[in-house]
């Protein structure tokens, strides 16, 4: 099993790209099964999950061509054509490896009347239940069925009515399904207290570009009517916000300056508010962005929350950083309840952090040293990566193909600013 070993100390200058958002790429796949139709996807990060999302897809009767790359774009470029859907079951062995799979019941529900999903699988950071992507679906008319580990949904007479729906709790893979759903539903249909993530807008659209009708992008009030079929597209995925903070950690936890090529601040805000804050320097250019620690960091108070608020996926990354920031910062989880696995990995670098329920106190300035450390889920282990960077002697980071299910040409960004960074192969 592969591992990456780190030589911290370095300070980290220069320029990142950043590649196309892994939580988008994973909800715009699902979309070619609503159609027979090519649609063509730019910008998709070379990630295992988004390989693992296409050969689901093929498993389902999609073809996947993954075609060379056009002069002046970045990532691969892949055209998937669903003519038929050849199952409408997604199996164990597939849906395991990635909790997104789960976002091919609606769709195939849609499109071929039925879907036989497996219950996902993927990192594992606390409980998060499926019942609103169930109970949202069932409000436009789907009969859902649980038995043997399998979800089987069944539209009557063989489409969606449409309907409406309130999230009890903001879901981001819920509103997902059901706005997939809804676009091939035969009427309306309203979701009330929708996850407003930039990648919903992302889905919302490639939905429309392919002719789906859709009112109140951007807000939690989305009304769907939908379509007797919809058609192919060419649509870019955007650019990955959370690779972009995790690498404006980077530099601050190494007193570095990053440009961060291709961000799009304004998807991030709540990310940039938190480096300004604590006392990074944050420039707009034309390229994206350029991140600078020019003093000390200053601790920082943080509390997870639905978007526009500060995402739980940026909490490990900034955990990290604060254990060298001046001072004591304090942080609160509120999506999942399990996501601190980090903390025992960072405490054996030298980190000073007590975890109180859903609540982690940082106490900075920590002499962070190198160590042997587990990678348990995505997040967590870009936390250790970053505490590598920073720490005295060499770190290794076991797991790594947790890093690899979200993070692009790791090394080869981190070695380009300076790290000193390699992969070492378990054979």
């Amino acid at each position: 099993m592969d591992s990456i070993r780190i030589t911290g100390g370095n300070r980290l200058e220069g320029q990142i790209p950043i590649s196309g958002a892994k939580n988008s790429a994973l909800t715009l796949l699902p979309c070619a099964l609503l159609t027979s139709e090519k649609v063509t996807l730019t910008n998709l990060p070379r990630l295992a999950d988004v390989d693992n999302f296409s050969h689901l897809l093929n498993e389902l009767g999609g073809s996947t061509k993954v075609a060379a790359v056009k002069k002046g774009e970045i990532g691969r470029r892949m055209t998937i054509e669903a003519r038929e859907i050849a199952s409408t079951v997604a199996p164990y062995d597939m849906v395991r490896k990635m909790r997104a799979s789960i976002l091919v019941l609606g769709p195939m529900l849609a499109r071929a009347g039925e879907s036989t999903v497996s219950l996902p699988g993927g990192c594992a950071i606390g409980d998060r239940p499926i019942d609103l992507h169930l109970k949202a679906l069932e409000a436009m008319g789907a009969q859902i069925e649980l038995a043997a580990g399998y979800v089987k949904a069944v539209a009557p007479g063989g489409r969606l009515a449409g309907g409406d729906y309130s999230f009890p709790v903001v879901s981001v893979g819920a509103t997902e399904n059901a706005l997939m759903a809804a676009s091939l539903a035969a009427g309306r249909t309203q979701l009330f207290n929708a996850a407003r993530e930039p990648e919903i807008v992302d889905l919302c659209k490639l939905l429309v570009a392919m002719g789906a009708k859709i009112e109140g992008i951007g807000s939690s009030h989305l009304i769907i009517d939908g379509v007797e079929a919809l058609g192919g597209c060419t649509y870019e995925v955007m650019p990955d916000r959370i690779e972009a903070g995790s690498y404006a950690c980077a530099a601050g936890i190494t007193g570095g300056s990053i440009e961060l090529v291709g961000a799009r601040p304004a998807d991030m805000l709540a990310i940039t508010n938190g480096l300004a804050a604590a006392g990074l320097v944050i420039e707009m250019t034309d390229k994206g962005m350029r991140v600078t620690a020019d003093k000390s960091l200053k601790p920082l108070a943080v509390s997870t929350a639905p978007y526009p608020g500060f995402p739980t996926d940026m909490q490990a990354q900034f955990m990290a950083m604060l254990c060298v920031a001046d001072g004591q910062s304090f942080l609160e989880e509120t999506i999942f309840e399990n996501r601190y696995m980090h903390v025992p990995e960072l405490r054996r670098m030298g980190a000073d952090i007590e975890v109180h329920g859903r609540s982690a106190i940082v106490k900075g300035n920590a002499k962070l040293t190198g160590a042997k450390v587990m990678a348990t889920d995505l997040r967590a282990s870009m936390s250790l990566i970053l505490a590598g960077l920073a720490a005295e002697g060499e770190t290794e980071v076991m797991r790594v193909y947790h890093l690899d299910r979200g993070y692009e040409r790791l090394e080869e960004k981190l070695s380009a600013v300076g790290a000193t960074i390699e992969r070492v192969s378990g054979g």
